[in-house]
């Protein structure tokens, strides 16, 4: 397990994708990362979670008043979240924000989608980092806290996560999950400034190694 940070009040993981952050749902034969955790470094709180798909910067909280501090902060947006991605298409933008309102859990597939009328408010600024021949690498920061907001409203501006087919991107043998990984967390606490960056896993660093090299093939 890649541990980035861990003191008495907090501990924080780059989460490998294709591994549940929290107990729930049916999966045989394997432990969450938070029941792996908690077996080895005892009593674990839940702040936040990342989908079972996406890796990146995962904090757990050590004791319970640092699990109330943490979680206030999540919930008053205290807690900058940035994510990498790689998206299809080229937008004609460089920097936009999304701002439509998300419904989550709809239909079999439990989609998010965009509903006017029903759905909860939702904002995510997308910025271009790097572009390629028919992808661009973004760096999304979700202002809101939405079931798959990221995912969303990648697939609502018309650029789809690459690999996320639930969300309309095309099939691909590039990658076997959506390119979506948590990059950094920042936040206040208890009057010290934290900071943590994930490494890219494999997949996704070879899917961009191969984006690039398609750039400079063509």
């Amino acid at each position: 397990m890649d541990i980035l940070h861990l003191d008495a009040s907090l501990l924080v993981v780059n989460k490998p994708p294709g591994l549940a952050s929290v107990p729930g749902g049916w999966e045989a034969g394997r432990k969450s990362l938070f029941e792996q955790l908690q077996a080895e470094y005892g009593k674990l709180w839940i702040v936040h979670r990342l989908d079972k798909v996406t890796s990146g910067v995962l904090l757990f909280a050590r004791t319970a008043a640092a699990h109330r501090t943490l979680s206030l902060l999540f919930e008053t947006r205290a807690v900058s979240k940035r994510y990498h991605t790689l998206l299809c298409g080229l937008p004609p933008w460089e920097e936009t924000t999304a701002l439509h309102p998300l419904r989550p859990n709809v239909g079999h597939s439990h989609r998010t989608v965009v509903d006017e009328t029903r759905g909860r408010p939702a904002a995510t600024r997308f910025q271009v980092r790097e572009r390629y021949a028919a992808h661009v690498l973004a760096e999304a920061a979700p202002e809101t806290g939405r079931t798959h907001q990221v995912r969303a409203h990648a697939a609502a501006l018309g650029f789809p996560i690459l690999g996320d087919v639930l969300y309309g991107a095309p099939v691909t043998s590039l990658i076997l999950r959506p390119a979506l990984h948590a990059f950094s967390l920042e936040f206040e606490f208890e009057g010290k400034s934290y900071s943590f960056r994930a490494p890219y896993p494999d997949d996704f660093a070879n899917a961009l190694t191969h984006l690039k090299v398609e750039k400079f093939a063509r």
